[in-house]
């Protein structure tokens, strides 16, 4: 079972605090002041320290550096005010994972307390694994290996172009766009990115501009001046402002409003930020990585997003592709969640059955690398032995059938009718040396991935494809395609 120290001088947040992390699994101690905390720290080793900034003897500050001095294998989450944001921001520098804002929100905190024991974890095996003769490991190759935690390197050839991809671009200061389907691991790539960069010791700041309504939005980029609008009772950091010297995450970007977007093109061609209300502005050094399941050009089209912005962001692409076209990296996805699983229960759950390695291979997964991680985890819940069984597997996918869907260890087919036939019309034979007809079939071969991707939706495919309906009506008429 997990251990969570709390240190916080206000009994009651202590107390409530406790009593929640219990319920979901968690052993945990509390400790009203920091010289309490570390005598705890002595006693009895923790996975992660919910700290308070502020103390009665002590501040969050002093507790972070005597905590990483004697137990650096100990995650730290400090707890603030908004009035100690700047400050904290400054303590994720110093090592602490990360800090959770008051009033405390119980999703917030038990996603962050999840995700800083599963970097712990990571970090453990790195240091394990290291083998080198070297007393120190280079603190970017340990970097890599948090990485790992969330971001599985495949052996399909989808995935070895997703991590060139990656290594290629994680050096330079070039914005990226990361564009795929909901669920594909998109936010992974991009803190993949982020610690493969010369900013990896400073800031990542994710923000999720598909939750940020009109009115809320501006000051949760820019930050604002206490009083400076009604509700305004203290100074707000803008994650800009958190950022800087880092890298900004903005997900589901074609969500915002066009007067933010405005705001926003004039944030990053100038590269300076005015919190609402000030009048003093802050220079900032930032890079935007930004991800979509959108079709952003044709946001343009409808004049739902900015052309300019879009070109701001728009320095290098990244395609990530689904799931379902991932080959044998399902099982090694499968197998990587299964052990975070047996960590996060305390199982010993080591395998899975050849009924269940068949049915995860030709499954849809429509919901991607999300839905299999939420799968293995409600599997090893309920595996009674050492091996999943389909009996832990949710209906919809025990019970699923390979009819309109391209199974992925093959190219087969195994529907009937219009759709079937379609699936199943062979790829031009183009001769060895001839680079034209390479290039049809090639062509053919897309046309057709595209189709399948998109259940057939004509229009889909047209906007995937970047041609118009009546483009594609004409390849699939030149090639035979009914």
């Amino acid at each position: 079972m997990k251990k969570i120290l709390i240190i916080d001088d206000e009994v009651n947040v202590g107390l409530l605090l406790s009593k929640f992390l219990t319920r979901n699994g968690f052993d945990v101690d509390t400790a009203a002041n920091g010289s309490n905390g570390m005598e705890c720290l002595k006693n009895k080793g923790y996975n992660l320290v919910l700290c308070d900034f502020r103390l009665e003897d002590t501040d969050g500050r002093e507790m972070l550096k005597n905590i990483k001095s004697m137990y650096p294998k100990t995650g730290v989450i400090i707890i603030t005010g908004y009035s100690d944001i700047k400050m904290a921001v400054e303590l994720i520098k110093m090592g602490a994972y990360d800090y959770i804002t008051k009033p405390l929100y119980p999703d917030e905190i038990l996603n962050t307390i999840n995700k800083a024991i599963e970097t712990q974890y990571a970090l453990l095996e790195a240091a394990e694994n290291d083998y080198t003769t070297t007393t120190e490991k280079p603190q970017k190759e340990a970097k890599k290996q948090v990485m790992a935690s969330e971001f599985v390197v495949g052996t399909s050839r989808a995935s070895k172009e997703l991590l060139r991809q990656i290594e290629l671009v994680a050096p330079t200061n070039y914005s990226v766009i990361i564009l795929g389907e909901s669920g594909t691991g998109k936010e992974s790539v991009a803190k993949s990115i982020h610690l493969n960069s010369t900013r990896a010791n400073q800031p990542f700041i994710a923000m999720d501009c598909g939750s940020l309504t009109k009115e809320l939005a501006a000051s949760e980029f820019f930050g604002h001046e206490k009083g400076s609008f009604t509700g305004a009772f203290a100074t707000k950091i803008g994650h800009f402002e958190m950022a800087n010297g880092g890298t900004l995450f903005l997900d589901e970007v074609g969500n915002l409003s066009y007067e933010i977007q405005a705001a926003l093109l004039r944030t990053v061609q100038e590269r300076k930020v005015k919190r609402i209300g000030s009048t003093k502005e802050i220079d900032l050094d930032v890079r935007i990585i930004i991800a979509t399941n959108e079709n952003l050009q044709d946001g343009i089209a409808k004049g739902r997003f900015r052309e300019d912005l879009y070109h701001r962001f728009n320095e290098f692409s990244i395609y990530m592709p689904p799931l379902r076209d991932r080959g044998t990296d399902i099982m090694l996805m499968a197998e990587h969640f299964l052990k975070i699983a047996n960590r996060e229960l305390d199982r010993n759950v080591t395998t899975f059955s050849p009924e269940v390695v068949e049915c995860f291979m030709n499954y849809r997964w429509q919901g991607n690398i999300r839905e299999l991680k939420n799968v293995v985890r409600r599997a090893t819940l309920l595996t009674e032995g050492t091996e999943v069984g389909m009996k832990t597997l949710p209906l919809e996918i025990s019970n699923f059938k390979v009819t309109a869907y391209e199974s992925n260890n093959s190219n087969s087919y195994s529907g009937s009718g219009p759709l079937a036939a379609a699936a199943q019309a062979p790829a031009p034979e183009a001769p060895k040396h001839d680079l034209k007809n390479a290039a049809l079939g090639a062509e053919h071969e897309t046309i057709l991935r595209v189709l399948r991707e998109v259940n057939f939706n004509k229009t889909k495919a047209a906007e995937i494809l970047n041609i118009d309906r009546k483009t594609l009506y004409n390849k699939m008429k030149a090639i035979n395609l009914k």
